[in-house]
């Protein structure tokens, strides 16, 4: 079943992106209406901050982990033979 989802999105891959900036978007234009008055840092009063901030923090997250991942955690397929 979870291989039939990952396939479904692969195919589809180009519409996925799309929703994934779609929904960022409107992360950031919603961020523009909070109440921006007891922010801490200056980077705070920037609409979608922490929208980015978390996109961004995200996908690095996923390029060290699949670094990490080659550097020795994966193996080849007959390694155990």
């Amino acid at each position: 079943m979870i291989l039939e989802f990952i396939e479904f999105i692969r195919a589809r891959s180009g519409t996925m992106l799309k929703i994934c900036f779609g929904v960022l978007a409107s992360l950031v234009v919603i961020d523009a209406f909070v109440d921006k008055h007891h922010a801490h840092t200056m980077a705070e009063h920037i609409p979608g901050f922490w929208s980015l901030f978390g996109f961004l923090s995200c996908c690095v997250l996923i390029l060290v982990a699949k670094w990490f991942g080659r550097q020795g955690i994966e193996t080849r397929e007959d390694f155990y033979d």
